[in-house]
């Protein structure tokens, strides 16, 4: 447990010395937040700050589990730093779990922050079903994490990079995160409702108001099985 979690240490160290990696995880959730919170097209704040500090959540989550780590891990597989892990005595689940533990410390600096923020300025309170929100975000981080770790362990390091700020800008316009579903073209809405990122999305919303939607919870789940699944399947540590 101690070498696991020097792992963590170390991973969550090297993610906030990348001025990439603090672009896409700190500042440009925040940056979002603070723009559609303030700006003047919306209804005043306090009305809509929930919705808006809920889908910057999601937006976190994806940009920690599936970008930040996605791109780093395909780099560390593709400048061979996997393979000499991999030779340690400490085992390559283990190395997994490390990562885990430090995209969660992370996503917890986000939230706190974001939380933060949203409190101070903008007068959002928490409450609602917490446990599930809770759990919504666990789920959420093993499905976009499957999804990182997935294009990490069967592409090439830059076409990880490409395609997971592809991805990134996907979930932003069509996860429902910030525009609404019905904004979209209506041959788009159905395919959108089952993406990872409108599920989290919604599950976090609807734990909000106290009435959480379980189908969209089975779902979720669903994701967080099946995409950890697929990266087993389709890792290759060198």
């Amino acid at each position: 447990m101690r070498e696991i979690a020097a792992l963590a240490r170390t991973e969550l160290l090297l993610t906030l010395r990348r001025s990439e990696s603090v672009l896409v995880t700190l500042i440009i959730p925040l940056a979002l937040l603070v723009f559609f919170s303030s700006a003047r097209l919306l209804p005043p704040a306090g009305r809509v700050i929930g919705i808006l500090l809920t889908g910057t959540v999601t937006l976190s989550i994806i940009s920690t589990s599936l970008v930040s780590l996605g791109i780093a891990t395909a780099y560390e597989r593709y400048y061979g730093v996997l393979k000499q892990l991999g030779a340690t005595p400490l085992p390559r689940a283990a190395l997994i779990t490390g990562k885990l533990l430090a995209v969660l410390a992370l996503e917890v600096v986000q939230i706190a922050l974001l939380a933060a923020v949203a409190a101070v300025f903008y007068g959002w309170r928490p409450g609602g079903a917490v446990p599930v929100a809770l759990l919504a975000l666990l789920l959420g981080t093993a499905a976009f994490v499957g999804i990182g770790l997935s294009m990490a362990g069967a592409l090439r390091a830059e076409a990880t990079l490409g395609l997971a700020n592809g991805l990134f800008l996907f979930f932003l316009l069509l996860g429902g995160l910030y525009v609404p579903l019905d904004h979209l073209p209506i041959w788009l809405q159905p395919p959108a409702r089952v993406l990872p990122a409108y599920v989290l999305v919604e599950v976090l919303r609807s734990a909000a108001r106290n009435a959480p939607i379980w189908s969209d919870l089975a779902l979720l789940a669903g994701w967080a099985i099946l995409m950890p699944l697929l990266a087993v399947r389709l890792f290759r540590w060198e």
